[in-house]
């Protein structure tokens, strides 16, 4: 997000852990130091049935216009997640228009987790853990911290998450998160 240097938002976590997916993010979008919203949905679901869920850092129409992008990809490569990923970046870093959006994407199903850019990066990342937005980095290390000892990759979700937003001024705690796979343990 190097386009614009006043607008800061979100934060995105996946976390992938016994047999489940969660990807969660906060809802506040901020312009310079002024909180413009606090509770943006920044976490949805794709695909026909829903079966993969994405997250987007960024500006908002910019990102709503790769998911239709990544839609369609999907209809071309039915559940084949990597494929349609690594065809939009193909699109994103080449198209003159979509060279121009600025956002980044965490997009997983029950197989894959990988993060998006811009420049043309499919990123599978070597920990189940993965994370964008300005508040990133504070949820990545706090995952990390906390994989090993919670079971329950919903729990580790929203802690880290709660870390992040005391930390980062532009992550909240009003949190949307979506799950895929096993059911938690409530």
């Amino acid at each position: 997000m190097t386009k614009s240097a006043e607008w800061h938002s979100t934060t995105i976590l996946a976390v992938r852990k016994s047999g489940k997916l969660v990807i969660v993010g906060d809802g506040q979008v901020s312009m310079g130091d002024a909180v413009m919203k606090g509770n943006a949905k920044k976490v949805r679901r794709l695909g026909e049935r829903g079966e993969i869920i994405t997250g987007f850092a960024g500006a908002t129409a910019d990102a709503f216009a790769l998911f239709e992008r990544l839609e369609q990809k999907l209809e071309r490569f039915p559940a084949n997640l990597l494929k349609a990923s690594v065809e939009l970046a193909k699109d994103w870093r080449t198209d003159r228009y979509l060279r121009n959006l600025d956002a980044l994407i965490i997009v997983g199903d029950a197989a894959n987790l990988l993060i998006l850019t811009g420049r043309g990066d499919v990123l599978e990342p070597e920990h189940p853990v993965a994370a964008i937005g300005s508040g990133g980095n504070y949820a990545l290390a706090a995952a990390r911290a906390l994989y090993e000892y919670e079971p329950d990759p919903e729990k580790i979700a929203r802690q880290a998450m709660q870390i992040a937003s005391e930390i980062c001024v532009y992550t909240n705690n009003n949190l949307v998160l979506e799950t895929i796979g096993a059911r938690s343990a409530e």
